[in-house]
């Protein structure tokens, strides 16, 4: 289990099932008619997985540049989930 955090693929697993979650949820839009629209899914996982890349990063000693990349990306992520969803009265 150490080594899943020491090479930083517990990260590349969990991605790969943020990656399924995301398709089970289009999926099941498509066949329902309802759910989560394809781009309010996207913007609410990118900023997520944004930050387990930066997570990713800093578990492998890549430095501090790609974590600081990772993370500006995440905020921008959040700050365009969160503008999506915004409702003025």
């Amino acid at each position: 289990m150490g080594e899943l955090f020491a090479t930083g693929r517990i990260v590349d697993l969990i991605l790969g099932l943020m990656v399924l979650e995301a398709l089970v949820l289009i999926v099941f839009r498509r066949s329902a008619g309802h759910g989560i629209a394809p781009v309010d899914l996207v913007a609410s996982l990118l900023a997520g997985a944004m930050l387990l890349l930066a997570l990713r990063f800093a578990l492998t000693g890549a430095g501090w540049l790609p974590v600081a990349a990772c993370l500006a990306a995440a905020l921008v992520a959040h700050l365009w989930d969160l503008r999506r969803r915004w409702r003025v009265p």
